[in-house]
């Protein structure tokens, strides 16, 4: 305990009563013309330095504060990850605001929630996809007074352009820089510094105030854990609404002085990717599933030779990873295979990949399904787990280059407290720790004690050596008609660890035993089904194909093989197409929203359990 107290000391004397504010100042006159942030142009990039990024941000911040926006009101924005985004966000914090990124995949009844409990006063919204989502709660959001659209912006007094805002904020920054000054010299380390929303994986969203000194004790964490270089690469490409984007590819790289590169559209990640060529690289586990999927579909077209190479240089890869796991060392043997393996093939895989650069590779936000995870160790890259929540200012506990365990979720971040509950839950302790939600007292107590722990609601074990393992969410366990304590996300896990499997939830709360639905990968199944000569018409037709029902079949039983019997899954469907979050079966971050999943394949489920 000593040990971590003095770490939090540490860390707390470092951050001292710094700012957002002050840190960007900071990073403008450290690396004036070091290029900050990246647009794709065309086939090149619009590139802004730091020195540029602080001037458009002051401009902002004059603008915002022209339109009336007072200190400690909030800015709401919907747009994709863009250079835009970024100097909005960090415009309203210099005028003395608050940011709030809001999902863009929310329904418009999330969406007028959100704003109506945050109180924007300004939204800011990237073009007419944004806006349909807004434009139902307009009417009802008479405290939102105007709204800047970066594209499509309609006629009327309420709409700016962001050409407009910026020409506004020049004029006043101008003529009263003052002013400006004034407003962000005032900002303090407990104001707040952005509200995020909760996902929803059930009932409203919950918004969590996140102080800049909650943001920075986060940072400076973990910059200790990843340890990148000053002035590296990233690319930012999920939401500013998730807590890990926010820290990762917004704070993170105003202390590293990183220059970002933005990819709107995630279907060009690959792309992006092989141009940006990362030193760190963040992902949900359902990008790196993506990405794995790809890659074994085109495994599975190369003739036999060349795929048992790639097995046997794989085998390799994830040897010599394993074997650099927490209290071990490679042999020369696995060390130099390895070597080998790296030469003839992985190296060149990583580099076609883009991931030839990358000193750190995380995932959180959901269970990595560990054969994804040993695939890519089978590449030599080893993806780290992280674990936290909006509430705890995302990871604090965290696997590190150095001292990592595959199957965990790492151990506590530096000056954190991890404990696990008499009923098994994990509670955790630091000054990253939110001061509770907005407007809701009554979660706030849920989710502290009055000693400052917090209630993650999630099941876990701790190891001799610290490192948790997440058991499952404390309201998930199913507990089956005969009185059975099961993990769904342990199913699920096992379950689409068969490439062909992009889904799996599992059912059986109050039933006899557990049962399955699951959806087929997209871009898995078109390869396999190249690979075997089944014609590939879509995923509907598909689902239905023999070859590929006994395929899924047989990923049942190879899981229900690893499952006690209690646990085994007895029957299973699957179904004909996959789900998105546009679709409601998952949550923004891409978490399974298991309520909705059940509601609308409730027949479905029944069916399963008719003899």
């Amino acid at each position: 305990m000593t040990g971590v107290l003095e770490e939090r000391a540490a860390i707390e004397r470092e951050i001292a009563d710094r700012t957002v504010c002050a840190q960007l100042r900071e990073a403008a006159e450290r690396h004036p013309g070091s290029p900050a942030y990246s647009d794709e142009a065309g086939e090149g990039w619009r590139t802004l330095t730091y020195a540029e990024v602080r001037r458009r941000v002051l401009e902002v911040a004059a603008a915002f504060a022209a339109l009336g926006l007072r200190p400690g009101e909030t800015v709401a924005l919907m747009t994709a990850n863009r250079s835009e985004h970024v100097l909005a966000d960090l415009g309203a914090v210099h005028a003395g605001g608050v940011s709030c990124s809001v999902y863009p995949t929310f329904s418009p009844e999330q969406v007028a929630f959100v704003a109506a409990d945050v109180g924007a006063r300004i939204a800011v919204l990237g073009g007419p996809d944004d806006l349909a989502r807004w434009g139902p709660a307009l009417d009802d959001l008479p405290g939102l007074r105007t709204v800047v659209m970066l594209e499509g912006a309609p006629p009327g007094d309420r709409f700016l352009t962001w050409d407009d805002l910026l020409a506004l904020g020049r004029e006043r920054l101008a003529g009263d820089p003052a002013s400006v000054e004034a407003r962000w010299r005032a900002v303090s380390a407990g104001d707040v510094l952005t509200v995020l929303y909760t996902s929803g994986t059930t009932g409203d969203p919950k918004g969590v105030p996140l102080t800049h000194r909650n943001v920075f004790f986060e940072v400076v964490a973990t910059a200790r854990i990843a340890e990148p270089p000053e002035r590296g690469t990233q690319i930012s490409y999920l939401t500013y609404a998730h807590i890990a984007e926010r820290v990762l590819s917004l704070y993170l790289p105003l202390f590293r002085f990183s220059h970002v590169y933005f990819c709107t559209d995630r279907a060009r990640l690959g792309a992006v990717l092989g141009r940006v060529r990362p030193v760190l690289f963040f992902g949900v586990p359902r990008v790196w599933e993506k990405m794995a999927a790809r890659l074994r579909a085109l495994l599975a077209e190369q003739p036999p030779e060349r795929r048992e190479g790639a097995r046997q240089a794989m085998a390799a890869g994830l040897a010599y990873v394993e074997a650099l796991q927490y209290g071990r060392t490679p042999t020369a043997e696995v060390r130099a295979a390895y070597e080998r393996a790296d030469a003839a093939l992985l190296s060149a895989v990583r580099s076609l990949i883009g991931l030839d650069n990358a000193t750190w590779l995380g995932t959180a936000a959901a269970p990595m399904p560990p054969e994804v995870q040993r695939f890519f160790a089978g590449l030599g890259l080893c993806v780290l787990d992280l674990y936290g929540m909006t509430e705890t200012t995302g990871a604090f506990t965290a696997n590190a280059p150095g001292r990592f365990k595959l199957g965990t979720v790492g151990q506590a971040g530096p000056g954190v407290e991890v404990r696990i509950a008499d009923d098994g839950e994990i509670l955790t302790r630091s000054p990253a720790n939110a001061r509770g939600y907005l407007n809701r007292p009554g979660a706030t107590a849920e989710l502290l004690d009055e000693d400052g722990w917090l209630r993650t609601g999630d099941v876990g074990a701790l190891d001799e050596d610290g490192f948790l393992t997440i058991v499952d969410r404390k309201k998930e366990i199913i507990i089956t008609s005969g009185g059975e304590n099961i993990s769904p996300a342990n199913i699920e896990g096992l379950l689409t660890e068969h490439p062909l499997v992009g889904q799996a939830l599992a059912y059986g709360d109050g039933r006899p035993y557990p049962v399955a639905l699951l959806t087929l990968d997209g871009e898995a199944a078109a390869g396999w089904a190249r690979g075997r000569g089944v014609a590939f018409t879509g995923l509907a037709d598909l689902a239905g194909h023999p070859a590929v029902l006994e395929a899924v079949g047989g990923a049942v039983a190879a899981a229900n093989a690893r499952l006690a019997r209690v646990q085994q899954v007895k029957r299973w469907r699957l179904l004909p197409w996959e789900w998105t979050a546009e679709t409601q079966e998952l949550t923004p971050s891409l978490k399974l929203r298991r309520r909705v999943v059940h509601a609308r394949y409730a027949e479905v489920i029944d069916d399963l359990y008719r003899d």
